[in-house]
């Protein structure tokens, strides 16, 4: 029987690709197809682009080009942006002055004012010179020094500098209360959270409030939190107020949880830093005449912050390497937003989260990359309706091998799996993206399944088996 001409050329073209594959592409190949066919992902989307760090050469892709949500993996391309637009060293610093004058017996007549330029650090408790205690202490040991024993005004809480929209387009509700939905500001606080002590009943019954911490009095706290059974985990969510001042914390909480405590994201940042201060200067016998401002209080009364006529300290962060060091290890999308609008701010831009994605789209863009393979809405990744290709992110990765600060952007990656790479999880999302040396050749990858069904852990591990060729 005559074999067609068509079947003899396939063959071929076969034979010689299978030849032309190394071990690592054969296996890489068998392992993802193993994951392509696994029921999990009988209708997921999923992509996987390994790169030469040195070289950038391809080594082995399926579906490059797929946009897809890469959740907190999208922190990688926002840290290395932001090393290349801002600079290992850089540091933000938040001024703290005031407006008026100080008469012969210590009273200043004028408002106290906290300027804030982005510092997503101030009042954080991972530094010593950046926690909450060691900052006020600063704070007042300035008044002192200028002899302030009196204060008849305000104290003001100023984070004009970025736009008003503290909540990135395309964040869902439920995620916005929460810690890891804190929303940027150019006057951070604390991290822009605060936590929930809650006390447990019986299975039904409801979850009590007992505290905040640290104390909140400014704000009405409404728990509609059922106790669950065990090992049912944390499934509360905090509600941020809008337009008043109650908080809605809903969902179930297990009856076996050790913790008893939830962490939710602070609405107004600036006032409550203006609101701290107030406090510990009366508690230490320095009176303020008028209640704590910030910009958002100030717009209900058509009011703006007055500039600071004389500086009485300047409060400097860590350099961005330390914090793209916690960025990373702890995927604090706050940081992310942070430093998305601050490369803005450095660019020359109106301040805003869509003017930093353009800036980071613009830089890479100036660099080969298609601005459309990243049509993203934030710096963290939180957002499910960011799209990005590995392809991209592997290159963005591949491009920081040979700079300067690639060592801090490094040990910036968590440790999973045994692989130095950024994790991400969102609903029906798992993404890592990182490097890996496979004899003695330093690899770069990407790796995003999306819409997967049943446990997140499960895939996760069928994810890692993937991962795992490049060992």
């Amino acid at each position: 029987m005559r074999i067609p001409y068509f079947l003899i050329v396939s063959f071929l073209f076969v034979n010689t690709y299978t030849q032309g594959q190394t071990t690592l592409q054969k296996s890489l190949q068998t392992a993802f197809n193993r994951l392509q066919q696994d029921s999990q992902c009988q209708y997921a989307s999923i992509s996987l682009t390994v790169l030469d760090a040195a070289t950038g050469q391809q080594v082995f892709a399926v579906n490059p080009k797929m946009g897809l949500a890469p959740a907190s993996t999208l922190k990688t391309a926002t840290s290395i942006t932001a090393f290349n637009l801002l600079g290992a060293d850089y540091q933000f610093q938040t001024q703290f002055g005031y407006t008026g004058a100080i008469d012969a017996a210590g009273t200043l007549n004028g408002d106290l004012i906290m300027k804030g330029s982005g510092d997503p650090t101030l009042g954080s408790w991972r530094w010593p010179n950046t926690q909450e205690g060691h900052v006020l202490a600063e704070l007042v040991n300035s008044l002192k020094q200028a002899g302030i024993k009196q204060i008849n005004g305000r104290i003001i809480g100023d984070d004009s500098l970025f736009d008003t929209q503290s909540v990135p387009d395309g964040w869902i509700w439920q995620d916005l209360g929460n810690y890891y939905g804190a929303g940027p500001s150019a006057l951070c606080w604390r991290e822009n959270t605060f936590d929930i002590k809650y006390e447990t009943g019986v299975v039904g019954s409801p979850v009590k409030i007992l505290r905040t911490v640290p104390a909140m009095p400014y704000f009405d706290f409404k728990s509609e939190v059922a106790t669950s059974g065990p090992g049912s985990g944390d499934h509360s969510y905090a509600y941020l107020p809008v337009g008043n001042k109650s908080m809605y914390i809903r969902g179930a909480y297990a009856i076996d949880k050790a913790k008893k405590s939830i962490t939710v994201a602070l609405p107004d940042p600036a006032y409550d830093a203006a609101w701290r201060l107030t406090d510990t200067l009366k508690r230490i016998g320095i009176t303020v005449s008028r209640e704590p401002e910030s910009v958002i209080t100030l717009n209900t009364k058509a009011e703006q912050a007055p500039a600071i006529s004389t500086k009485l300290a300047t409060l400097t962060s860590p350099q961005l390497s330390q914090i793209v060091y916690w960025l990373n290890k702890e995927s604090i999308n706050l940081y992310a937003e942070q430093l998305l609008k601050t490369m803005a701010l450095k660019a020359g831009k109106k301040v805003s989260t869509n003017a930093g994605v353009q800036t980071l789209q613009n830089f890479w863009k100036a660099r080969g990359i298609d601005a459309n393979s990243m049509n993203i809405y934030d710096g963290s990744g939180l957002s499910p309706g960011n799209r990005i290709t590995t392809h991209t992110l592997a290159s963005i990765l591949q491009s920081a091998v040979a700079q300067p600060w690639f060592s801090a952007f490094y040990d910036s990656l968590p440790l999973y799996n045994g692989m130095h790479m950024k994790s991400g999880t969102i609903a029906d999302v798992v993404a890592y993206a990182g490097y890996q040396d496979h004899n003695g050749r330093r690899l770069c990858f990407s790796a995003i399944i999306n819409n997967y069904n049943g446990s997140t852990s499960t895939v996760r591990q069928k994810l890692f088996k993937v991962l795992d060729e490049l060992k």
